[in-house]
């Protein structure tokens, strides 16, 4: 059931030109509803619109590029109403329902009325579903060259029923003669007015044939319309041919082409004449159209029709593409063409075409718009056509809703671009929790962006993920400067903790300076609120001393700051400070020992007769109560040896003539002969310059740590040694078997194994070799310095 009621305002639309209804449904009242059209025969009732009656009849719907639905209809069509080839109606019904099976419709009756004098004398129209060609029947329709087609129709005009139109059609196949109402049931429709006869014709039809024109291939039908009445016989020409192709594109623009002259149309192409060419857009004729940037042009072979991609008139759909954004631009254009030759007065030729542009990738771009000074990313995401929305981001990977983002503090809106075009603008802090910081060169944050868009396409809200990483870089780091100042024992440094552990340590050397080797080394580390406040004893591990001079040191500490990734050193933090100080030990990273002792016997002694065990090495400096030496660990009857992985240098100072070492602990006592133990003690790991002993230049080598043992005046019996037969050799390897030449010499590492072989060639049995002490001097003297022990004691 249905019922009729009052159209609602600015539902349908309708206008005619080129002898057509043109009639358009606004579709934003059609949303959410289901339509059909039904053609209103004055006579015959609703006839509902299909698609085999929509060819055949004249009739065409579709959509135009904005969505609307659009419908055509010739004036020569079926159930239009003629009045003496001027006046035209035709009424349609416009059912609308909620339900796709139609039920409960309300029915719209919308009658249109086109006014058409100025007819040609042939009048062509090819449609997107039919091609129509209509002819006067008072000129000779019938070439009087009398053409080859032409001709070979005549012999079949004998057999025409008495008062009967009759088609017959030429093609590459041969002849066909067939009655109007045989040709109606293949989708042919053939009639005649007061003064014209008309006939329309499907594309491809088996009686249709496919040639080029100038580039552009044609469909045609070529056909004579025959009439017979008593002594009359008429023939008239209803050739119909119409371009099927003839569109091209660029990435910038569309062409449209069409011949100039067709063949089949013109016989006598001499005579052809252009008379006039209009071109319209959506139904419309466009009388100038270099105001809209539309390009028509034409010469001998074409009529051209050059249109930018996107210009007005035609529509831009977001489309999306096996995962790529793009777009696909539409428009409905028709072009006119009217031209004289000598068979015809007239002919008024009309092409309306929907044209639509294969899809075009447009990747979408992210423009950088930061602005460091406000610490602000400022990302524009676009160019988008107005019917894409933005339904949600994700930031680092974090998903947001647009209502959530907008709630967390992230600023978003849209922004319009040129041609009609929009983009999305994101901004986001520096300082989000979601943008990833790096402290990257010296002083600079590298400050990164992850966005993940999800956009929505089209009225199918195809959804599109793109995703953008923005970065900047800026120098917003301030590299912490030390305080250093001393005290009579200590050296102090003051180092701000801003960015300690987040963008840098505090190394000791190649050694990170942390709790734990502060606490090893005897440093005092203490923090407040802005500082980290190291106390370092003058005499602690990593102390570098640069002047050490009788009861006076100029010491310096060194700290390192480095990036926390590469280990680039930053800065370096030193405090140097003189001390002085009466009794000290300092051992030298390359081997140099320098001593300040302290006279503490009782009666005193004179500091300037002190000696080390060689006696020869005297005292630099000395007063009263001290004496100052400084000599190598190569010099001066300095022994060493191996404890745990510390080498050990020793040396003695006395003021004995002599000094022999002793047995049991050293203690002070009141006897007035001076002895004090110097030590050095130094990492095995680490290499020193010694003779034979290889070093690394490359590497800084760290202090030694000292310390000085008085030794009671113990009495010590010298041994005597008694000439033995005993041979000694240094393998090259544990075997033994290869040896190096007695005066070869032997370049060893500290922690190097010795092969050493001792052998007893005296004859005497009662002769045992037990190997007490073994070492190694410069000289075949026993007792020349410097000498490196290899066993003590046995």
């Amino acid at each position: 059931s249905s019922a009729l009621y009052a159209l609602p305002s600015g539902f349908v639309q309708s206008s005619c030109h080129s002898r057509i209804f043109w009639m358009k449904l606004n579709k934003l009242l059609l949303q959410g509803k289901f339509f059909q059209l039904e053609i209103n025969d004055p006579y015959a009732g609703p006839i509902l619109l299909d698609e085999k009656l929509e060819s055949r009849c004249g009739y065409v719907l579709s959509e135009d590029v904005w969505g609307n639905p659009v419908f055509r209809a010739s004036v020569l069509g079926c159930h239009v109403a003629n009045e003496a080839d001027e006046l035209f109606s035709l009424t349609v019904n416009i059912k609308v329902s909620s339900f796709s099976s139609m039920r409960a419709a309300v029915t719209y009756t919308y009658p249109m009325y086109c006014s058409y004098s100025s007819w040609a004398s042939r009048e062509i129209v090819c449609e997107e579903n039919y091609m129509e060609v209509s002819v006067k029947t008072d000129v000779p329709a019938v070439s009087n060259d009398y053409t080859v087609a032409w001709m070979s129709a005549l012999p079949e005009t004998q057999n025409i029923a008495y008062q009967l139109w009759q088609l017959m059609f030429v093609s590459p196949s041969g002849r066909k003669r067939i009655t109007v109402s045989d040709a109606a049931k293949l989708g042919y429709s053939f009639n005649n007015t007061l003064s014209r006869v008309y006939l329309r014709a499907p594309y491809h039809s088996n009686e249709s044939d496919t040639s080029v024109v100038s580039g552009v291939n044609m469909n045609m039908v070529t056909s004579t319309s025959m009439y017979k009445q008593r002594w009359l016989l008429l023939l008239i020409d209803t050739t119909v041919s119409c371009p099927v192709d003839g569109i091209s594109f660029t990435d910038t623009t569309l062409t449209w082409m069409v011949p100039s002259v067709i063949p089949t149309l013109v016989v006598q192409e001499s005579t052809f004449l252009t008379k006039n060419i209009l071109m319209g857009v959506d139904g419309q004729a466009i009388v100038n159209p270099e105001d809209k940037n539309y390009l028509l042009e034409h010469n001998e072979t074409h009529i051209g029709i050059t249109i930018p991609i996107g210009a007005e008139g035609g529509k831009l759909k977001s489309s999306i593409s096996s995962g790529v954004y793009g777009v696909i631009y539409s428009i409905d254009l028709f072009l006119e063409h009217t031209w004289a030759d000598a068979d015809w007065q007239t002919t008024k030729y009309t092409v309306i075409k929907s044209i639509t542009t294969p899809f075009m990738p447009q990747i979408p771009t992210v423009i950088n718009n930061t602005l460091p000074e406000e610490r602000l990313f400022n990302v524009a995401f676009g160019h988008f056509l107005p019917d894409v929305s933005l339904v949600a981001i994700a930031i680092g990977n974090v998903p947001f809703t647009l209502r959530e983002a907008q709630h967390h503090g992230f600023k978003i809106y849209e922004t319009p671009f040129s041609n009609r075009t929009k983009g999305f603008i994101l901004e986001v802090s520096f300082d989000d929790p979601y943008v990833l910081k790096e402290y990257v060169n010296r002083n600079e944050t590298k400050y990164t962006l992850l966005v993940n868009y999800t956009i929505s396409v089209g009225p199918e809200m195809t959804l599109y993920y793109h995703s953008a990483e923005v970065e900047c870089v800026i120098a917003d780091i301030e590299i912490p400067a030390a305080v250093g100042y001393c005290d009579e024992e200590n050296l102090y440094l003051a180092i701000p903790t801003f960015g300690l552990h987040q963008y840098w340590n505090l190394y000791l050397g190649n050694q990170p300076l942390n709790r734990h080797v502060a606490l090893t080394n005897g440093y005092l580390a203490a923090t407040n609120s802005t500082h980290l406040i190291l106390q370092i004893p003058l005499f602690a591990v990593g102390v570098i001393y640069e002047e050490v001079s009788f009861q006076k040191i100029k010491a310096r500490f060194d700290v390192a700051l480095r990036k926390v990734r590469t280990m680039e050193t930053l800065q370096m933090f030193s405090v140097s400070c003189s001390f002085n100080s009466s009794a000290f030990i300092i051992c030298q990273p390359d081997g140099t020992i320098m001593v300040s002792a302290q006279m503490k016997t009782v009666p005193a002694i004179d500091m300037s007769k002190t000696k080390l065990r060689d006696s020869s090495c005297k005292p630099r400096e000395y007063n009263e109560g001290h004496a100052f030496f400084k000599f190598h660990v190569t010099t001066c009857g300095t022994s060493v040896r191996f404890e745990g992985d510390h080498i050990v240098y020793e040396n003695e100072i006395s003021y004995e003539k002599e000094t022999l070492p002793g047995h049991s602990t050293p203690t002070i006592t009141r006897d007035p002969d001076y002895r004090l133990i110097v030590l050095c003690y130094y990492r095995a790991k680490e290499t020193l310059v010694l003779g034979a002993f290889a070093s690394d230049p490359s590497t800084s080598r760290p202090f030694g740590s000292g310390t000085m043992v008085p030794r009671s005046n113990i009495a010590v019996h010298r041994r005597i040694r008694q000439a033995l037969n005993i041979v000694s050799r240094v393998s090259k390897d544990e075997s033994f078997l290869e040896f190096y030449e007695p005066s070869m010499e032997i370049l060893k590492q500290p922690v190097e194994p010795v092969f050493l072989e001792v052998e007893l060639k005296d004859e005497n049995p009662n002769a045992e070799l037990y190997l007490e002490n073994c070492w190694v001097t410069r000289s075949p003297d026993f007792n020349s310095t410097p000498r490196w022990n290899i066993t003590v004691d046995g």
